[in-house]
């Protein structure tokens, strides 16, 4: 079976629709799989609920999904860092459900794991509990959150064989795995292709099997961002 596609576009055919959701893997500006949000943004598919850490930035990323009124609904952990993702939300054009950053990370793992749901104590007594299952374990209060099983999964990885086996490189490896074993159908935006036996099995950080889709992006764009800051008045 081959999974390598020769553009983002050629590997998106067929898989991405209107109302599906969307898993895309990154941190800040850290292992965002960049082709494939544009190549998502130019399959012009509609009210998409995509599932981030991050809402992207203005211009980047996500933010291009944001700016083309492609995304329903977000399902994040940070979102300071996009003007149009607040201009949308506080209009409500845009449907926000808040997820606090382990317990999102935990719902794409147990996802991926086929656990449908587990407790956990984050986010008792807040917002975040609103009209979800409370139980008591020891004494202690837990809400139930509901596994994420997107349709589809959009990655970062720096290295793939052709088989689908993965290296990420560095801080890069944030979202996305756990983003690729929860999703239906995943698909990898890669720097390098190499040949199945090319990389060492210890140094596979994921296996190809969760892997349909691979396309290659030799020139990323490698954002970096820098802290700003204001010397204190006297």
């Amino acid at each position: 079976m081959n999974k390598i596609y020769p553009s983002a576009l050629d590997a998106m055919a067929g898989v991405v629709k209107d109302d599906q959701m969307i898993a895309v893997g990154g941190f800040g500006l850290c292992g965002i799989p960049e082709a494939l949000i544009e190549a998502l943004r130019v399959s012009d598919a509609k009210r998409l609920t995509v599932i981030s850490n991050n809402a992207g930035v203005d211009g980047f990323g996500l933010g291009k999904l944001l700016e083309s009124r492609q995304i329903r609904k977000m399902i994040s952990s940070y979102v300071g860092e996009n003007k149009e993702f607040e201009r949308q939300y506080l209009s409500g054009e845009l449907e926000l459900e808040f997820t606090p950053q382990g317990t999102l990370a935990e719902k794409l793992r147990a996802g991926g794991a086929g656990i449908p749901a587990f407790f956990t104590k984050t986010g008792v007594g807040t917002l975040v509990a609103e009209g979800k299952e409370l139980r008591e374990f020891d004494g202690e209060t837990y809400v139930m959150e509901r596994a994420l099983v997107p349709d589809v999964a959009l990655i970062k990885a720096h290295v793939a064989d052709r088989a689908g086996n993965l290296r990420f490189r560095y801080t890069a490896r944030n979202f996305n795995p756990a983003a690729a074993t929860a999703g239906k159908i995943t698909i990898a935006e890669v720097e390098e292709i190499v040949e199945v036996g090319e990389l060492a099995p210890d140094d596979i950080h994921l296996p190809g099997i969760y892997i349909h889709r691979i396309v290659q992006n030799r020139n990323p764009e490698k954002r970096i961002e820098q802290r700003t800051t204001t010397k204190a008045e006297n």
